[in-house]
């Protein structure tokens, strides 16, 4: 019996508008992709991008705006010799002021300064942080090296020069990063489809969603609604690439399907469409929302991820939803060449289910069969697995890092701080700020010169000149009168610490100077370099306990709406927990075992919890979706091992691509994104190997119907019917077994 011809579909429906779409896409793309590099002109990665936004030491830099040009950022030049210095070379070094300030645009360059042991000058050389940071550094340092005394080594370093080698290990950004993406992402894509076409066809997708959010970055960040930094933009780049692959990979698999059920390519496009918007949609807004939850940190860095990162997965979305049905649905069958899915006998076409095990082989039968025969066995072994490698997080050392650890490549500034560290007081140019009461600075400087960890402390005047005594009105240093510049009734004291500004100790004597200084001066606050990342650590600590929470209810109500359930969405926000426990213990042991991290960001924790849980919902929701749309028509049990059957190729892909190109943001030498990168690759593996493929279906076939709770298929006979065939098929296989 043949089967009736399928209604003609009008040519403007064939043809008008998947081209209308194609050629829209190019007009975004053609705009977009030139604007990619063009992001660096809205783009900051100075450490005022990153600061808490209700922290003592925001408020502090607040103040300073109003005694100086708050833009400044100090360089420290440290030229070193491995002898004392002679006077010929101390005069050298005195000449080289002259020409450092012709060369900088800040306020007044102080120094030479000599070291104790007369074996190392330094200078500190404000730079206009509004201009280009790092030509200022590159500048300094030709300058430096052209002009030091014979026999020296030459460093800028201090937050300047920090600043400089981190923007430097960002560059990759731009080029490098995209391509080992693209490149790794295109490799799996040849090896997953075994043709030369379709894998273009999704690399395209993914392309054109990453220039459309650019665009779209672009916009918002020269509007002045969003922060950028080298961060989110490198995180952006991978997002994008990653979840439109993914969403791409789920439309390709209900096109292949449809391809086998029909001749027609716009019908098999449509078809393809109906059957994946909606766990794309669902997918692409769990993801988006739960990276808007990063809006209600206090950090500026997470502040600006969330809607950085939510707005690349919406073009990512959207892409796939657009762009990918008109280009498969003008290429149809052609876009699998060689090896084109052919039209099926409509016998074949959708099987009688009894076990749930029908039509499948190799891999996921035998993966279904392990599944169906010791559902409760494999589903406790796996949570088990997980708990244990879950334990290793208690070595996790997420309470920062000093900013030298932060930078991975060879560093001139990094070598300076330790040259520093070596002659100088540790905190040399980049000493706490204090700002005090007019009335009660006296009092409040004597305490900080008094405190442990300071190595001296001034008042400072106009220009942010030291006063070398401790008085207001006071002579300063060689005889000279001067009086502390004052704002409305406050003053500026500096306090160089003992200490490496960006180290753990340094972070302490700040915690202790807020506290002692309080009782003397109730409004006096404590800012610079080393309170900003103490704040920022504490905040970031913050977070996590406010974030997480919000998180998982957003994708709890998500799941719940998708699946019309409650049980089946807690079980699986609890599997994708445990999953990033496991990933987080797996990380530690590898950052402080294998490749020797002194510890980790403090925001790499909530960074990981976002993106892992986000992301590890995403698989869930592809194969939770398929099996209650199995179940509807088979039953439970057999719609669980059927949606694990026709899932599993695509969704282990998925997590494939998706790992490999997080896996490129370990190209960029910053230890924030190797950890990041490491996190979410090994958890994305972990649960999609583990959690969605053994997991999740054993835990799904164990409950049965009662997994619907309390939507219809969950409730006592309504799934009866369907259960029963399955139900007996599987304890007649336990029988012969």
């Amino acid at each position: 019996m043949t089967s009736p011809t399928p209604p003609r579909i009008p040519i403007w429906l064939r043809w008008l508008v998947p081209a209308v779409l194609v050629v829209a896409w190019l007009a975004i793309a053609g705009i977009g992709g030139p604007t990619f590099g063009r992001l660096s002109e809205v783009s900051s990665n100075d450490q005022a991008s990153f600061l808490p936004a209700g922290a003592e030491a925001t408020e502090a830099q607040g103040w300073q705006a109003k005694f100086r040009d708050s833009k400044e950022i100090p360089a420290v030049i440290v030229i070193e010799s491995h002898a004392a210095f002679t006077p010929a070379q101390l005069g050298d070094a005195a000449a080289l002021k002259g020409k450092l300030e012709g060369l900088h645009a800040g306020s007044t360059v102080i120094g030479p300064i000599p070291s104790e042991d007369a074996k190392a000058v330094q200078f500190v050389v404000p730079i206009a942080s509004s201009g280009e940071v790092k030509a200022a550094v590159k500048e300094l340092r030709d300058a430096v090296q052209a002009s030091a005394p014979a026999e020296t080594q030459t460093f800028v370093t201090g937050p300047a020069g920090l600043t400089a080698d981190l923007v430097s290990a960002f560059a990759g950004i731009d080029g490098v990063l995209l391509l080992v993406a693209l490149g790794a992402v295109f490799l799996i894509l040849l090896i997953v489809y075994r043709s030369l076409l379709l894998p273009l066809v999704v690399l395209l997708t993914s392309v054109f969603a990453l220039c459309a959010a650019i665009l779209l970055v672009f916009g918002m960040a020269k509007a002045g609604w969003i922060q950028l930094n080298g961060q989110s933009q490198g995180i952006l780049s991978i997002l994008v690439i990653g979840a439109a692959t993914d969403y791409a990979l789920l439309y390709v698999a209900r096109f292949r399907e449809a391809l086998t059920h029909t001749t027609n390519r716009t019908a098999a496009a449509l078809t393809a469409w109906k059957a994946s918007w909606e766990p794309i949609l669902a997918s692409g807004a769990t993801v988006m929302i739960a990276l808007l939850c990063l809006l209600f940190s206090d950090l500026n860095s997470n502040r600006a991820l969330g809607p950085v990162a939510a707005a690349g997965i919406f073009c990512a979305l959207f892409a796939a939803l657009t762009l990918l049905p008109a280009l498969l649905a003008l290429l149809g069958r052609a876009a699998f060449w060689p090896f084109r899915p052919r039209l099926l006998p409509e016998t074949e076409r959708e099987p009688e289910l009894v076990t749930g095990l029908e039509g499948q082989k190799g891999l996921w039968r035998a993966t279904g069969s392990l599944v169906s025969r010791r559902p409760r066995r494999v589903w406790i072994a796996s949570a088990l697995l997980l708990l244990a490698a879950g334990a290793g997080i208690l070595q996790l050392k997420a309470n920062g890092v000093a900013q030298t650890d932060v930078i991975l490549a060879a560093s001139n500034a990094v070598d300076g701080q330790a040259a520093l560290g070596r002659h100088f007081d540790a905190g040399s140019g980049s000493p706490a700020v204090i700002v005090a009461d007019e009335a009660k600075a006296p009092d409040v400087l004597d305490k900080t010169r008094a405190s442990g960890g300071v190595g001296d402390a001034y008042l400072l005047a106009e220009g942010g000149v030291p006063i070398m005594t401790g008085a207001p009105g006071a002579p300063a240093g060689r005889g000279t009168p001067a009086d502390p510049a004052v704002r409305d009734g406050k003053v500026l004291i500096s306090a160089t610490l003992n200490y490496a500004a960006d180290s753990t100790e340094a972070e302490n004597v700040v915690a202790n100077l807020r506290q002692e200084l309080k009782k003397i001066d109730d409004g006096a606050l404590v800012g610079g370099v080393t309170a900003t990342a103490l704040d920022t650590n504490t905040t970031a600590q913050r977070d996590l306990v406010t974030i997480i929470p919000v998180v998982l209810a957003v994708i709890l109500v998500i799941l719940m709406l998708l699946l019309r359930s409650v049980l089946a969405p807690v079980l699986l926000v609890a599997s994708v927990v445990l999953s990033y426990g496991a990933a987080m213990g797996v990380s530690a042991v590898v950052f402080n075992h294998i490749l020797g991290f002194p510890g980790a960001d403090a925001t790499v924790p909530l960074f990981g919890f976002v993106f892992l849980v986000a992301l590890g919902v995403d698989y869930n929701i592809f194969l939770m979706s398929r099996v209650r749309e199995e179940s509807l028509k088979h039953g439970t049990r057999a719609g669980v091992l059927r949606g694990l059957g026709v899932t599993g190729g695509v969704i282990t892909s998925a997590g494939v691509v998706l790992a490999a190109t997080f896996a490129a943001l370990s190209v960029i030498p910053i230890m924030f994104l190797v950890q990041l990168a490491f996190i979410v690759a090994f958890g994305v593996l972990l649960d999609t190997v583990l959690v969605r493929s053994l997991l999740v279906p054993a835990l799904a076939y164990d409950i049965g119907p009662r997994i619907w709770w309390p939507g219809k298929l969950g409730r006592p006979g309504a799934d009866a019917a369907r259960e029963l065939p399955a139900a007996r098929a599987a304890e007649k296989e336990a029988a012969v077994r």
